[in-house]
């Protein structure tokens, strides 16, 4: 493969160019109640050139390996025509190129199951929310996706990764006269099928937690002291401060990007925030990004202080940072852009019952259902939560919504956990989708978080 890529790219009369050529191997399947309403299998191929010409950067997607001709010139026109009317031309920070072939680290690898066994895994899930009589329906499916990719540049760089993801899940409905939950099941990686074998007890105690809700009591609005889980801890991580992390939200951006300068002091001392892509078995992981660059853990926040962000060699260039492998694309459709690998809080000192036990009275919430951010300020749901009095559990509520600044909470973190959890089935819908984008915390403490209820 990389042969022909070659020819691609021989005798382009750029500064610099890179070609991915990628094939994508995707089997879905899907239950809406007893149902079975999708079994597909596909497979797909396609290429993006990338060409920096005369200080201008511009890409071109095809999939016909005959169009490569057309693609390239096109790419060099445009990056031409940019460059023309940019402000100030484009640098690509310096990387070593490297020639590598990754294979991934699969206990159970997906292509060797026969989907008849997929399918009857996933019909047996769907089943055990279906036996409760206060469920009125569920919506479950099964997916993986097969990423084989190479990346050739005028550099020299020559990388073959293959990505390998598996997931399945989806939503459990229990309905009591005209109320009713929905709550979420989710379980999956990066490290093969395997993940998804055994787990009749989580899928369980998602159902179990649907019908509890149906007697859980709306939460009264207010201010609280509040202990986060892993997962919506991890969520706030991601959404509220991991983008402003992305170089490219903030380049040109000159109110945040001043907020966001390395060395400022933005959270409490006991905060350390990272994100790591090379950490294996988990979602997130990968060895080169989509530039071709090795990936390396970034320490984005420690002890409160700013101290990097995620770039594209584009960005690093731009700002005078280091590069950071985090330029990712959905796949050959698209070009790169900066995306969190595997962002996470760094663990701490105390339990999760030193943590009730310093909350005293306030709300203990679980589990994240959607949000949004408007600049520095958020809004989040939380699936469920608890009244806590004294330090001990007392009673579950519901209907949850958290709101707050970036800044303000991030300073009201008053300790944190030493319980780490890793989400299996993450995902990020920044221009494109990235499915692998994996966060995740261990339970924090936070001081006043107002709190959205009746």
């Amino acid at each position: 493969m990389f042969d022909k890529l070659k020819q691609v790219l021989a005798g382009v009369e750029a500064d610099y160019a890179d070609i991915r050529y990628e094939v994508k191997h995707e089997t879905k399947i899907g239950f809406s109640g007893r149902e079975l309403t999708q079994l597909s299998a596909s497979s797909t191929d396609g290429h993006v050139v990338r060409v920096l010409k005369a200080g201008g950067f511009a890409s071109v997607a095809f999939t016909r390996f005959e169009d490569a001709p057309k693609a390239v010139k096109a790419a060099c026109e445009n990056a031409a025509l940019v460059g023309s009317q940019a402000r100030e031309p484009v640098r690509l920070a310096e990387v070593e190129p490297v020639r590598d072939r990754v294979e991934p680290a699969l206990e159970e690898d997906p292509r060797r199951v026969p989907v008849e066994e997929k399918l009857a895994l996933l019909r047996d899930y769907n089943a055990i929310p279906l036996a409760e009589e206060r469920v009125a329906t569920t919506e479950m499916a099964y997916a993986d996706v097969i990423r084989e990719k190479w990346f050739l540049s005028t550099e020299g760089a020559e990388v073959n990764e293959d990505l390998v993801t598996v997931r399945l899940g989806g939503a459990v409905v229990a309905r009591d006269g005209s109320l009713t939950q929905t709550v979420r099941v989710g379980m999956g990686g990066s490290n093969g099928f395997q993940k998804l074998r055994g787990r009749e007890e989580l899928v369980g105690q998602r159902t179990k937690l649907a019908c509890d809700l149906l007697k859980a009591e709306p939460v009264t609005a207010g201010t609280y002291r509040v202990v986060m889980d892993q997962q919506l801890a991890g969520v706030f991580t991601h959404e509220a401060f991991g983008h402003f992390s992305e170089a490219d939200l903030i380049q040109d951006a000159p109110t945040m990007r001043a907020k966001m300068k390395l060395g400022a002091k933005l959270g409490s001392d006991v905060l350390s925030i990272i994100d790591d892509p090379t950490m294996p078995f988990v979602l997130g992981h990968y060895r080169y990004d989509d530039e071709g660059v090795r990936a390396r853990p970034t320490q984005l926040m420690k002890d409160g202080v700013l101290v990097g962000r995620l770039h594209s060699r584009r960005t690093a260039a731009a700002m005078g940072e280091p590069v950071s492998g985090h330029c990712v694309a959905e796949d050959y459709r698209y070009a790169p852009i900066i995306r969190m690998g595997t962002i996470y809080i760094e663990p701490g000192e105390d339990d999760f019952d030193a943590l009730l036990a310093g909350l005293g009275d306030g709300l203990y919430l679980c589990n994240h259902m959607g949000g949004q951010t408007a600049g520095e300020n958020f809004t989040f749901g939380a699936q469920y939560g608890w009244v806590v009095k004294g330090g001990k559990r007392v009673k579950m509520v519901r209907d949850i919504n958290i709101s707050g600044n970036l800044y303000a909470t991030l300073g009201s973190i008053a300790r944190v956990g030493r319980d780490l959890k890793l989400g299996e089935t993450g995902g990020c819908g920044k221009g494109q989708t990235n499915i692998r984008s994996c966060f995740g915390a261990p339970h924090v403490l936070v001081e006043g978080l107002v709190i959205g209820g009746r």
